[in-house]
């Protein structure tokens, strides 16, 4: 029995030890093996980070505005998704202002950066300074309108909320706010720990498959997810160093709390969900809609959590009707 349990006790401090060190010596290898610029097109440069962008001009296909007073539409994805989930409806959408989509940074074909100047370009300050510098790229004077989806629209409220008088509207895409993610804040400095940093990539590189298990969530119309949208979903994963760049968003730093400052939001606001969302409860939308003051309400029918993919000409029409009465 006592040899038993000095083995035990040998193999648990062996264990102890491979935990410490292995991670510090063993280097972890990407899957992915294309580089960011091979992968993608247009790029914005924003401090030391290339930020991925699709756009498309203003055509006034819908003979609505003035000139100089279209709106810049400015697209921002969820979780796990880059600016392919908007590809249904940016045409579309261009007939009412130039719209401009980008990848947040640990998603899309942005570049997965390690080490930076200032702040953390995976953070939310970070992500307010791309926000900052597409509006001052594109916007040329005309009305803004922030359109985020899931995890964007939280991004998108968060940014109406700290820079008042910068954005004119706001479009709250089955928003993630109530049902946020993200690593809690006590967490961050384990996570920089040498060996979670290093493990980390490795520990997050399970997206390649979780992602897909929450994109057949996302749908509610199987059907419609097809093989090319599967493979436009899984296209960032070619990228060399996306688990790092992942890695990188999962312990960045956030700004908690905006559930309680909904409020605060003082532009026109338009609120979007599908009917039979499960990903973000379609109740969340009426909780949304209620706590902000200048705000409409649509609940686009057979559509989950992706009515923008699923519904686009539903999806397309609500913007339509809300940009035109609230900027003609």
């Amino acid at each position: 029995m006592k040899m038993f349990r000095r083995v035990a006790l040998g193999l648990l401090a062996a264990g102890v030890v491979a935990l410490v060190v292995l991670p510090l010596i063993l280097p972890f290898q990407s899957s992915g093996t294309v580089s960011y610029r091979e992968a993608g097109g247009q790029f914005i440069r924003v401090n030391d980070l290339d930020v991925h962008v699709d756009t498309r001009e203003f055509t006034d296909a819908c003979e609505c505005f003035e000139a100089g007073r279209e709106p810049l539409i400015l697209l921002m994805h969820g979780f796990g998704a880059s600016t392919f989930s908007w590809r249904e409806v940016m045409d579309e959408l261009s007939g009412f202002g130039e719209v401009v989509a980008y990848d947040r940074p640990g998603f899309g074909f942005t570049e997965r950066v390690t080490t930076w100047a200032g702040e953390n370009p995976y953070g939310t300050l970070g992500n307010f300074q791309i926000i900052d510098r597409l509006i001052d790229e594109f916007a040329d004077g005309r009305p803004v309108v922030l359109v985020g989806h899931s995890a964007g629209g939280e991004l998108a409220a968060n940014y109406v909320v700290a820079n008042p008088g910068r954005v004119d509207g706001l479009v709250l895409v089955d928003a993630a706010i109530f049902t946020t993610g993200g690593s809690p804040a006590w967490l961050v400095p384990v996570f920089e720990l040498p060996q979670f940093d290093t493990l980390g990539p490795m520990l997050v590189s399970s997206i390649a498959t979780s992602g897909e298990d929450l994109l057949r969530e996302s749908f509610l119309d199987q059907t419609k997810l097809t093989d090319d949208v599967y493979a436009g979903y899984r296209a960032p994963l070619a990228l060399e160093g996306w688990e790092r760049g992942f890695w990188e968003f999962t312990k960045a730093p956030r700004i908690a709390g905006l559930a309680l400052r909904l409020g605060e939001l003082r532009v026109p606001t338009l609120v979007i969900t599908g009917d039979s969302d499960t990903v973000v409860p379609t109740a969340d939308a009426s909780r949304i809609h209620d706590a902000i003051e200048q705000s409409e309400l649509v609940i686009i029918g057979q559509a989950g959590h992706l009515p923008q993919e699923e519904q686009p000409a539903a999806f397309v029409a609500a913007l339509e009707t809300w940009l035109v009465s609230t900027y003609e």
